[in-house]
């Protein structure tokens, strides 16, 4: 019969790949779509090269409508996400959903019944999403900001899907924000003074990483990550598998001057990451590294030039956080990137996020150091 929709899972490699090509037909005219490396895109879903799934697991589905894929979905369950309290956004019972893409309001409503009865199946009372997969890697739908493309780990979506999803019965819980600033200007007066009295204080160190001391680094600032988060909303602990991955795939992009960790009389007490827009190096090679991608991504790994420095983590361990040291600190690690990013690559902007929308201290930052909200994703929750 024809428009009979289908939905079934994704259980062979030739599924898998059509899951990651989805998207590249439905926003191939979308100019501000990144296609991503469908390598990567693939290490996403595949259990093997995925260190999430040493604690999760994931069914994907797709729907076809006479012979064409017509949408996607994934629904999964995190394990350690459940031990996490309830009132921190997941806990007991609560699964998640994904990596939902779909032509129609009619397949999208079908694809997240879907993956709700797959959830239910398993015990799960509570869904949220979309969360893909991890809530380290792309959380949330995008709601505003459609008109520029995202940077590097940040996602894209189409305007309707908002009010699809509102209509399938979920309501929103959390937003994300990102920060978008002219890196080229000043800080303001204020700002200035909290940072040169904190480069008098002999306490205070704000140090450049050590890549060849990789992991020793990485150890640090995942010490300080853990104790700094803890509390948010969202908050799962990474671990070592997933660490490992990440390590893998950010190390190509990670660069001394970018990375600075604040030493407070001799101890690291916080950090912050800065990445150069990867985006914008993959987004012409549309999705392959074949026949030349390869030799241009390396060529720009070696010495990148780029618009925009994103900074997706940044933190202050807990005990600080509700001083002036912890904004101090702060400024102090934005200014010194902020220079370098200028000097060393070319940068005129960059992009802080995502923040909480109830993260009232590292917005308070970012308003004060004159940046503005310019994208906010929007997670939702459902009972089932």
């Amino acid at each position: 019969m024809a428009n009979t929709l289908t939905i079934r899972p994704v259980l062979s490699k030739a599924d898998r790949k059509a899951f990651v090509d989805l998207p590249f037909h439905l926003y191939h005219d979308d100019p501000n779509w990144v296609p991503p490396l469908k390598t990567e895109a693939l290490g996403l879903i595949t259990p093997e090269k995925n260190g999430w799934f040493s604690h999760a697991e994931a069914q994907l589905f797709l729907a076809e409508r006479d012979g064409r894929i017509v949408g996607r979905i994934s629904a999964h369950i995190d394990t350690l996400a459940q031990t996490m309290p309830a009132e921190q956004g997941f806990g007991p019972g609560c699964g998640q959903f994904g990596l939902m893409e779909a032509v129609d309001e009619a397949v999208f409503t079908a694809l997240l019944a879907t993956a709700e009865a797959w959830l239910r199946e398993r015990g799960i009372t509570r869904v949220i999403g979309p969360i893909s997969m991890s809530i380290w890697e792309e959380p949330g739908l995008l709601i505003e900001g459609y008109d520029h493309p995202p940077t590097v780990m940040m996602g894209h979506a189409k305007p309707e899907y908002r009010d699809w999803i509102e209509r399938a019965g979920f309501t929103p819980v959390k937003q994300l924000m990102t920060y978008d600033l002219d890196i080229t200007q000043e800080f303001p007066p204020i700002v200035k003074r909290i940072i040169q009295s904190g480069e008098r204080n002999d306490r205070i160190v704000i140090r450049e990483v050590d890549k060849s001391q990789f992991e020793r680094e990485a150890a640090i600032i995942l010490a300080i990550l853990n104790d700094a988060w803890a509390d948010n909303w969202g908050f799962v602990p990474l671990t070592q598998p997933e660490i490992d991955d990440v390590g893998k795939k950010l190390k190509p992009i990670v660069f001394n001057d970018l990375i600075r960790i604040a030493e407070l009389d001799g101890r690291p007490v916080a950090f912050m990451i800065t990445l150069p827009d990867l985006n914008e190096a993959i987004k012409p090679l549309g999705g392959s590294l074949l026949p030349f991608g390869w030799a241009k991504l390396l060529w720009w790994l070696r010495k990148p030039k780029v618009r925009t420095m994103r900074v997706p983590l940044m933190g202050v361990v807990k005990e600080l956080q509700s001083s002036r040291m912890a904004s101090q600190l702060a400024f102090m690690m934005i200014e010194y990137i902020r220079r370098a990013s200028v000097a060393h690559y070319g940068a005129t902007r960059g992009e802080i996020g995502w923040i909480l929308d109830d993260n009232q201290g590292m917005r308070a930052i970012a308003e004060t150091i004159d940046s503005r909200v310019n994208k906010v994703y929007q997670i939702y929750e459902k009972a089932l």
